[in-house]
């Protein structure tokens, strides 16, 4: 018999038009000799499937007359509430299996400083911090001077890029907070690591880690942001130009991030290698994006496997 799967995308988040995409790519490639696939969109309180509102009180869809109950829900929602743990929470309260991390870790890996602070027990190399709450006071010359020259400023729990400001001389970290809280009630500015962006998926399959082949990311901007994600600025070079020594190493550091914080299903890993070839971690994804430009999916195909395959095995993990 099929499993109705439940594909949830949109949100509430800047990032929620990325987030159809994905949903309606990872649609295409499930097999739907194996799975029923509804696809609903989530905004707000209306959560919808071809024009009929789903009953919350126990995630059906009752249609023709008929009532629905899903075999499992899979999460594509970049941002709030599908990566922030909000939406796991009700889905663990119903009984409802879902594709990602549950809702502690997926709250606790959203927000970027959170994140790194339970990372600092596993020697995981991470860049100097500086944590702001709305209404902090904050001297711009003695963060420029803890931090460096130039640094980055960034919602500690957005994605996309949105809100992220690199800052090159101190008059400008007043803007930059303002920018970043547009987003959020907490701000990240970070010290600048100079070096090659990377990035890395990772999913579990049976009782193995595996890990997918690593991107490089050489920006045309000043950074990876939206335009540099989305709109071709930038070129993304799988699997990236480094030795073989440099990718166990980045694959080790992924797999204990993911054993460490105990996620499921696919994320991805964001690092700065440096001329020293240290890996600095950067951000965890645990939705990542699924769309046909996006890093995983590449990877996915560069690694000789097939995406839905892929979530064949991450749903029959479940």
């Amino acid at each position: 018999m099929k499993k109705k799967i439940a594909l949830v995308y949109g949100g509430n988040s800047s990032e929620w038009q990325i987030s159809v995409l994905s949903g309606k790519n990872v649609a295409s490639v499930l097999d739907p000799a194996k799975y029923e696939i509804y696809e609903i969109l989530l905004r707000g309180s209306d959560w919808n499937c071809d024009g009929a509102q789903i009953d919350k009180t126990d995630f059906s869809l009752t249609k023709d007359g008929v009532k629905i109950k899903f075999d499992l829900a899979m999460i594509m929602i970049h941002g709030t509430p599908g990566e922030n743990g909000l939406l796991q929470g009700y889905f663990e309260m119903i009984g409802m299996p879902f594709t990602t991390s549950s809702a502690y870790v997926s709250a606790l890996t959203f927000d970027k400083y959170a994140c790194k602070t339970y990372m600092r027990d596993i020697n995981i190399p991470l860049a100097k911090d500086v944590y702001l709450r709305r209404g902090d006071s904050f001297d711009p010359k003695t963060i420029a001077g803890y931090l460096g020259l130039p640094l980055f400023v960034k919602p500690t729990d957005g994605g996309s890029s949105f809100g992220v400001t690199k800052v090159k001389c101190q008059e400008d970290i007043p803007a930059a907070v303002e920018a970043a809280f547009s987003e959020g009630e907490t701000v990240l500015l970070e010290s600048f690591i100079g070096g090659r962006e990377l990035t890395q998926g990772v999913f579990m399959d049976g009782d193995d880690i595996v890990t997918l082949p690593i991107t490089e990311i050489v920006s045309h901007n000043e950074f990876f942001d939206y335009d540099a994600k989305y709109n071709g600025k930038s070129d993304e070079i799988c699997p990236a130009s480094i030795s073989q020594e440099t990718v166990d190493m980045i694959s080790r550091q992924t797999r204990r991030i993911y054993h460490h914080f105990g996620c499921r299903g696919m994320i991805r890993c964001d690092y700065i290698l440096t001329p020293e070839g240290k890996a600095y971690f950067l951000e965890m994804n645990t939705v990542p994006g699924m769309t046909k430009m996006s890093l995983v999916p590449v990877q996915v195909a560069k690694a000789g496997l097939d995406l839905g395959e892929v979530f064949d095995k991450i749903i029959s993990s479940l």
